[in-house]
């Protein structure tokens, strides 16, 4: 048994949401204010604390209809709601469910349950004033509490069809339940993302949130084998720990008799003159030691040997918070364990707060191993981390975006959702997604959180990237009013040649992306002994066709047996008619430039930047790593800067070091090739 679905209409942001949940692990990831937080909000409000909604959960969408509100208006449409779709099969033990199940048809493995918060109509009208400015800001300040009516509601819409919501189109058929029942069914917990670790500079100033969780801990462990003692219905014998606190409440009340005796003597003569003066009977002063506040007020959370330790603030606030989560994730466990309902439901809020990315890594790893060994458990874990995203299986994740700025969120199933784009594409669209997750596994889960994208094709770009952004920034009028593109929430991925695997995916995630990439232009030669054509590399001056599969998807290149239409398409890729701009993904390659139209980046770079390489190489022969044959620089004459670059660039990635260093440290002032500055600027405005 576990939830398979969870619908939202209505709180907030997420107006119309559906998210499928998985058996074990559920991912929420998305860029900031795409709901997550509101997502986790809501199934506490609804499953924890029903009566802390208020005007400001409402959606801005249905403000202007609250504000006026009549005696006609339907307020079930105004109606903020969380729908729980619930999957079991003939091995589960229905008995708690069965109070939520209308019908059991043996055929029958679902059943759901509506969460309203509805506007109590009749008590609202009767205490709104006439003045309409008043009406709305009585609204805006009283709209919770008394004026809002939540409720629990058990449905059964199988193989219900049409537009309409089942339990918007046969109210009548709704069964309302009571929150004891639901508690009984289900078992909510959640850990905030706002964890009151503290570090070294709030020493003395606070409490110690390790040592006060810790106390939390012991007290629930003691009251638990209190219950054992005391044969308390449902509560189990084995407790972890119970048999330590047995010891310790025995050494306890070893100490009280202990300090009752030293007591007698010391306070003798007091209690004598006590007794006698007020005639108080038989007074005495007795030793009391209890467990729970001997823990809270003389216990801490200390690290190293106990000769030579540090307290908890001096750790850092990374071993902080993951301490503090597992504290809370074993009080959750206790609790899930204790009360053993059905359907347990663990929420937790971006458990890589304060943490580095190894420890992110590692997290994530544990994190599953503890979801696993709790029974039907299932976890919700919300993240901004790319380093979590990249541990967690595909599958699990659920995807939260926004078309604009003020637009509704959207919750999708990230694998099935983009599986099927792929499937679109054929046999080779299925080894593009396989290449895909294999990717964003290993390297660049940060697309997920992304504003803007850039995606290069190799080692030299990646390294002068960054120098040619400052670039921009420096030369770009619009900085100043707008932001450099260094100040932007951009990803910069190095895909090589495989861009086109991430087509779909943009898509699907809605990031606007920038692809530079090389024209690399080549001739077709037919072999005079087999008549095969064969296509080699070839200057842009004289070529007939590109190997570059990024440009050939992009801009959807003919089929190369068509000879024609090739040839055409091939002629509108040399002068940029081909080139692809819609709006949200832009191809940035090698056009024609002072007359010479470079083949790759790095011809490209050499001839934007020819004097200057002269004048470093005549400075010493040494000036720039990554180059051979340097003397061909002083006996170039111009034009096949091409054929230049092949001869004399014997190490890419050494020369674009020393190019780098140049510009940095030497301070020399390169130039950025045309179709790159271009395509920078485009991604700044868009």
């Amino acid at each position: 048994m576990h939830i398979e679905q969870i619908k939202i209409q209505n709180f907030r942001l997420l107006q119309d949401c559906c998210i499928d949940m998985r058996p074990q692990t559920t991912l929420l990831v998305g860029r900031n204010n795409t709901g997550k937080t509101s997502f986790a909000v809501l199934l506490e409000k609804f499953l924890e604390r029903p009566d802390t909604f208020s005007f400001t959960d409402f959606p801005l969408g249905l403000r202007k209809a609250i504000f006026s509100i009549d005696a006609k208006t339907n307020v079930e449409e105004l109606a903020i709601r969380l729908v729980l779709r619930i999957a079991y099969t003939e091995a589960d033990d229905l008995g708690i469910l069965s109070e939520f199940m209308l019908d059991l048809d043996p055929d029958r493995r679902h059943t759901s349950v509506l969460f309203e918060c509805t506007i109590d109509k009749k008590k609202l009208l009767r205490g709104l004033p006439a003045d309409e400015k008043e009406r709305k800001k009585f609204i805006e300040n009283n709209l919770s509490g008394k004026f809002l009516d939540v409720k629990v509601y058990a449905f059964d819409d199988f193989g219900h069809v049409g537009d309409q919501a089942y339990y918007m189109s046969h109210r009548d058929q709704l069964e309302e339940k009571e929150r004891t029942s639901l508690r009984k069914l289900l078992n909510f917990q959640v850990i905030h993302a706002r964890r009151s670790v503290a570090s070294s500079e709030d020493a003395g100033r606070g409490s110690k949130p390790l040592s006060a969780i810790s106390t939390k801990f012991f007290r629930k462990r003691d009251i638990e084998a209190g219950a054992d003692d005391e044969g308390e219905e449902g509560a189990s014998v084995d407790k972890p720990g119970a048999g330590s606190i047995e010891k310790l409440r025995s050494i306890l009340a070893d100490i009280d008799t202990q300090l009752g005796e030293q007591y007698a003597e010391v306070f003798g003569s007091f209690l004598k003159n006590s007794r006698d003066f007020l005639d108080l009977g038989d007074l005495k002063v007795v030793s009391n030691i209890q467990s729970q506040s001997l823990i809270e007020s003389s216990s801490q959370v200390i690290y190293g040997d106990t000769d030579n330790f540090l307290p908890e603030h001096y750790s850092g606030l990374g071993y902080l918070n993951i301490l503090y989560l597992l504290l809370q994730i074993e009080l959750c466990r206790d609790d899930f364990s204790r009360r053993n309902a059905p359907l347990n439901l663990l929420l937790i809020e971006e458990p890589e707060a304060h943490t580095h990315p190894q420890m992110q890594y590692v997290f994530a790893d544990k994190m599953h191993g503890l979801v696993s060994a709790i029974p039907s458990l299932q976890a919700l874990i919300t993240t901004h981390s790319s380093h979590i995203v990249a541990k967690s299986d595909f599958e699990n994740i659920r995807y939260l975006s926004r078309s604009s700025a003020t637009g509704p969120v959207s919750i999708k199933n990230f694998h099935t959702d983009l599986s099927k784009e792929y499937d679109k594409l054929g046999t080779d669209g299925q080894a593009l997604f396989k290449f895909l997750k294999q990717y964003l596994t290993i390297n660049s889960a940060e697309l997920f959180f992304a504003n803007k994208a850039i995606f290069i094709e190799g080692t030299t770009e990646r390294m002068l990237l960054p120098l040619f952004i400052e670039m921009h920034d420096k030369v770009n009028e619009d900085v100043a009013e707008t932001g450099g593109l260094s100040s932007q929430n951009i990803s910069v991925l190095e895909v090589g040649a495989n861009a086109r695997a991430f087509a779909p995916f943009l898509e699907f995630i809605g990031v606007r992306t920038l692809i530079i990439t090389d024209i690399d232009t080549t001739k077709a030669e037919q072999s005079a002994e087999t008549g095969r054509l064969s296509y080699t590399a070839h200057k842009v001056k004289g070529s007939t066709h590109t190997s570059n599969a990024t440009l050939k998807h992009f801009l959807s290149a003919p089929a190369i047996d068509k000879s024609d239409e090739y040839q055409e398409w091939h002629k509108r890729l040399l002068n940029g008619e081909a080139a692809s701009d819609d709006g949200q993904i832009k191809l940035a390659y090698q056009m024609e430039e002072n007359g010479y139209h470079a083949r790759s980046f790095e011809d490209a770079f050499i001839a934007k930047n020819f004097e200057k390489i002269l004048g470093k190489i005549k400075e010493s022969k040494d000036a720039l790593a990554g180059l051979q044959n340097v003397k061909k620089f002083e006996e170039f004459e111009g034009g096949d800067y091409y054929a230049l670059t092949e001869s004399v660039l014997s190490k890419k990635s050494d020369f674009a070091g020393s190019v780098l260093y140049a510009a940095l440290v030497e301070g020399e002032t390169w130039e950025t090739p045309e179709y790159i500055m271009d395509g920078l600027k485009w991604i700044h405005k868009n």
